[in-house]
């Protein structure tokens, strides 16, 4: 029940100056606690000089009739909120209910009655307890309403602001399925989730993180089928995070992930709805942070990075057939600069004769060892390919592609490099495009670096002790306390019908078990 408002002619108990007296001693932009004072003026003039009189402040009065008494305020952010609404609508409600028949000043606590009364009515209007709530609703784009002689003000949903539209992504490209990505907007990207699950059990709980930013994060997931000790440490840790400002997800990312010097990414993100529609469906629960296309989704698996959407809108043995063929053009990534080095360094008899003569013959004139030579190299390709991401689009495919083939030429004949080193860095630069996370082929790439030193110190036997280590590291990792390596360890037979391979839908009777779903079945035997 709203709080019965006060007489406007009675003396108010806190005065303007004693309201001063109580805030003025408050850390800047802390205002938990701070109540809303019943005196409309007072409230105006601490807003007014909190935001430091910023010109996109709007605020427009409303008197008593033959009274120069407030009797009501609306306050908005030019730009964030619809001042349409607010012209059209808000004020036709308040006028009305304070500009009735009655002109004389006993009628002003009915009038206040009468005003509060009308804005209960309206669904979209909900009650501000305190400043701190007033400031942040305020700037998210929502208009308050003040009241003379309320303890409590009102906030109305009105907010509208330039956003970008719903295009195809341009990181996650397929061939086959829905073209729409993500977009800054935090309520157009749970609308677009929502039209692809209409179904009541998605929940969505919508928590402010950051001091100053106060940056809306919001947890999706589907009750009864993500399992409730999942979301539990979500909530949780997003809740923990006391941090000034969250500007990106990744920002997000960083502060709740389990493993926080790992290379790999244990947190999966995605531009596309169905990616994280189809995700929720299998137990998983999904993070989405108001100003960026990006949506991490929890636990996450290693197999999850090599699983495009468009693998499950085709056949099953086209989709299997391309997943495997992203597996190997990992380990060609991954491998084949170390076993290049390895082979030509240390174990020579391994190749064929002629290849070997052909090798040597190249190598002939070139002044550096293979190490140093693939270092050159790849370093060179990875300057091009940053300088192409960061150039102007008109400018940086064609530098990107033209510097490499042109440096390429050109160190083969100044005779820095061989032709062979050209072939290998060359495949194994476009070996790493073959997977859909961008953020998986990050690691890769380091890690490449890493396998090269092994490869020029101890050979072969250098490359599988790297490995070693690195398999260790990855069965060690875990995604809000699940295994980063299942299916594969712990090993579970049922989840495989849907990692290297991707088996029929028929087959895959049940959810996977890696995320621990509380409801498995997903499709019903036929009796």
């Amino acid at each position: 029940m709203p709080k019965r408002p006060i007489h406007p002619k009675k003396q108010i108990n806190r005065t303007k100056e004693s309201y001063h007296e109580s805030v003025e001693n408050l850390p800047p932009h802390e205002h938990t606690g701070v109540p809303i004072e019943p005196d409309v003026k007072v409230n105006l003039e601490r807003i007014w000089l909190e935001l430091g009189k910023s010109d996109d402040l709007v605020i427009r009065e409303i008197r008593f009739e033959r009274s120069e008494l407030v009797a009501a305020a609306v306050i908005y952010i030019d730009g964030l909120s619809d001042s349409a609404i607010v012209n059209s609508y808000i004020f036709d409600v308040l006028k009305y209910s304070l500009h009735g028949n009655g002109e004389q000043d006993g009628d002003a606590v009915n009038k206040t009655v009468l005003a509060e009364e009308l804005l209960h009515g309206i669904g979209s209007i909900h009650t501000v307890p305190d400043m701190a709530s007033l400031y942040r609703n305020m700037l998210s784009g929502e208009a308050i309403i003040l009241l003379q002689g309320s303890c409590e003000a009102y906030r109305a949903d009105i907010r509208q602001w330039k956003g970008r539209e719903v295009t195809e992504s341009t990181n996650q490209t397929s061939v086959r399925g829905p073209r729409e990505s993500f977009t800054e907007t935090l309520r157009i990207n749970t609308s677009l989730v929502r039209r692809k699950i209409k179904d009541p059990r998605l929940w969505l709980e919508t928590i402010s993180v950051g001091r100053v930013t106060k940056t809306d994060v919001t947890l999706m997931y589907l009750n009864g089928i993500a399992k409730p000790s999942v979301v539990d440490e979500v909530r949780n840790r997003l809740r923990a995070i006391d941090i000034d400002g969250v500007l990106d997800g990744g920002n997000i990312e960083e502060l709740i992930e389990d493993e926080r010097f790992s290379l790999f990414p244990t947190i999966y993100n995605t531009e596309l709805p169905d990616s994280v529609a189809g995700q929720l469906l299998e137990g998983k629960v999904a993070i989405m942070v108001d100003g960026t296309p990006n949506v991490l989704v929890v636990p996450s698996q290693l197999v999850a990075f090599f699983q495009s959407t468009e693998d499950y809108y085709q056949r099953w043995i086209y989709a299997s057939l391309l997943r495997m063929l992203r597996f190997i053009s990992v380990f060609i990534s991954l491998l084949l600069p170390s076993m290049y080095i390895a082979i030509t360094t240390f174990h020579r008899d391994m190749l064929p004769t002629s290849l070997l003569i052909s090798l040597s013959a190249q190598r002939e004139g070139v002044p550096f060892p293979a190490f140093v030579e693939a270092l050159l190299m790849e370093i060179t390709f990875e300057i091009l390919r940053e300088a192409g991401l960061r150039m102007p689009r008109a400018i940086g495919q064609a530098v990107s592609v033209v510097g490499t083939l042109v440096i390429g030429q050109a160190a083969v004949e100044a005779g820095i490099v061989s032709a062979a080193m050209v072939i290998v860095v060359s495949v194994t630069a476009i070996s790493t495009f073959t997977l859909p996370a961008y953020s998986m082929s990050i690691p890769i790439r380091i890690l490449r670096f890493l396998l090269m030193g092994m490869a020029a110190s101890f050979g072969l036997f250098g490359i599988i002790m790297g490995l070693f280590v690195l398999l260790l590291h990855l069965c060690a990792l875990r995604s809000f306390g699940e295994p980063f390596m299942a299916p594969f360890g712990p090993f579970a037979g049922s989840d495989n019908r849907d990692s290297i391979l991707r088996l029929p839908r028929w087959f895959s009777f049940n959810r996977p078990s890696t995320a621990q779903p509380s409801n498995r079945t997903r499709i019903r035997k036929r009796s």
